[in-house]
């Protein structure tokens, strides 16, 4: 049985719905503290899950989830993840993020449960030195929440070494889309996203949108972002558990498409799926806004044989429909 920590949320239930699909037996550990019940309920209708609402700060709830199931491989999703609340509160991200990894590390030593997957995040390179960023380049987070994820990162190295636990962890660029059936798709509150704030502001009266920065050295002035599919992510995460099953060492790999889109071109392509006018102001810089990420991803397709096949107007599309069916009856849940 594969446990997904965190899969009522974005990510995590992506790979849920990938892993059913497949016909494995999934067991979900998650607080719903940004997840949702309604999530899971979607998920139960696609094949042989399990959910327990348990938080990674109580060894009570680990220990329990690992007595009553046995567990062979672990993708670890549950985290706090927004930039601005880290920099605010920290103690919750440290806490939550790096002790709670602990307690569910110390949780698989006692269970000889040795494979993890683990969703790392390309906020641990922080100020950019060169693009593309590959996976040499330094790693100095600038916030809270990306040091984190470089302490989990560090953390899992001497684990291996230690008790032998075998993990990949996975270095996100900007994740967009959603199920192409609109059965799961992206929900946060707040959304704190580019995409899914601006699909949502077509269906009402919103204020136009503010774009910081037309000034930097790109091709229209404005910041350049690599974008993934969630799709094309969560294939990378079955292909990661597959190499550790096939005793691949402890690694990690960005995962990116290695193409830039500038926040106009979302702004355009956006325009061009809803068929609607979107409006936006140009405001000055945010300190500490990097001019361009975009991703070397040429480590995971060499040695995870991956390869991202989906563009940002595919992405856009779903994310588009999935936002009308939120707008058509859950927007209230």
């Amino acid at each position: 049985m594969i446990l997904v920590t965190g899969g009522a949320g974005y990510i995590g239930s992506h790979c849920v719905l990938s892993l059913l699909e497949n016909k494995q037996e999934v067991v979900v550990f998650d607080n719903l503290s940004t997840g949702f019940q309604e999530t899971i309920d979607e998920l139960k209708k696609i094949g042989n899950l399990k959910f327990i609402k348990g938080d990674l700060s109580k060894k009570e709830d680990l220990n329990s989830l690992f007595e009553n199931y046995k567990i062979d491989s672990v993708f670890h999703f549950a985290a706090f993840s927004q930039v601005k609340e880290s920099v605010l509160n920290p103690q919750k991200y440290y806490s939550n993020n790096v002790s709670g990894t602990i307690n569910l590390l110390e949780a698989m030593i006692k269970n000889n449960v040795k494979k993890i997957v683990f969703s790392s995040t390309a906020a641990i390179y922080g100020e950019v030195q060169y693009v593309p960023i590959d996976e040499k380049h330094i790693q100095k987070p600038m916030n809270p929440y990306g040091k984190t994820k470089l302490m989990i990162e560090n953390i899992l190295d001497d684990y291996d070494n230690a008790y032998g636990v075998k993990s990949v962890r996975l270095r996100y660029f900007n994740v967009v889309g959603a199920d192409i059936k609109k059965r799961i798709g992206e929900r946060h509150n707040p959304e704190t996203h580019l995409i899914p704030n601006v699909l949502k502001s077509t269906f009402n009266d919103a204020r136009p949108f503010e774009i910081y920065g037309n000034d930097y050295n790109t091709k229209d002035g404005t910041c350049i972002r690599d974008y993934i599919n969630i799709e094309d992510l969560i294939d990378a995460h079955l292909k990661a558990l597959k190499y550790l099953e096939n005793g691949g060492k402890t690694d990690f790999f960005n995962l990116g498409n290695a193409q830039g889109y500038s926040v106009k071109e979302v702004f355009e392509i956006c325009k061009k799926v809803t068929e609607k006018d979107i409006q936006f102001n140009i405001n000055k810089r945010r300190e500490g806004d990097p001019e361009k990420l975009v991703a070397d991803n040429k480590k995971a397709k060499e040695i995870l044989n991956w390869n991202p096949k989906r563009n940002l107007e595919y992405g856009i599309k779903a994310a588009y429909e999935w936002e009308k069916k939120l707008q058509g009856g859950l927007k209230n849940a």
